[in-house]
Parts: structure tokens; C-alpha cells; sequence
């Protein structure tokens, strides 16, 4: 039983797009996740800090 040139390529093109797959999926999570954290985050801030901050963004 031996594996041909034209498996081990399959089974090479296989694993680099399994691989890349999860680094896509997992990447739309991370950013999702961090997105969260800050939205909590600027949420506990007060008004004044707020403020400061939509000014600083605006320049």
C-alpha cells in the first residue's frame, strides 16, 4: 500500500486549506471578541472621558 504522488499532493493541498480555513474563521472571531471587550470597556467610562476621547478620534 503505498501512497502516490498525486495522494500526498491531495493530502498536502487538503491541510493548507484546512489550515488556512482556520486562521480566516478564527481571525473574524478574535476581532469580534475584542470588539466586545472595548464596546464593555468605553461602556464603564464616564462622560467626561467619553468626550475626550470623540475629541481626540476627531483629529
Amino acid at each position: 500500500m503505498e501512497i502516490g504522488i498525486i495522494g500526498l499532493v491531495i493530502a498536502l493541498l487538503s491541510g493548507l486549506a484546512s489550515f488556512a480555513l482556520g486562521r480566516w474563521l478564527s481571525k473574524r472571531r478574535r476581532e469580534k471578541k475584542a470588539d466586545q471587550a472595548r464596546a464593555a470597556a468605553e461602556a464603564g467610562q464616564s462622560r467626561q472621558v467619553r468626550r475626550a476621547r470623540e475629541r481626540q478620534q476627531k483629529r
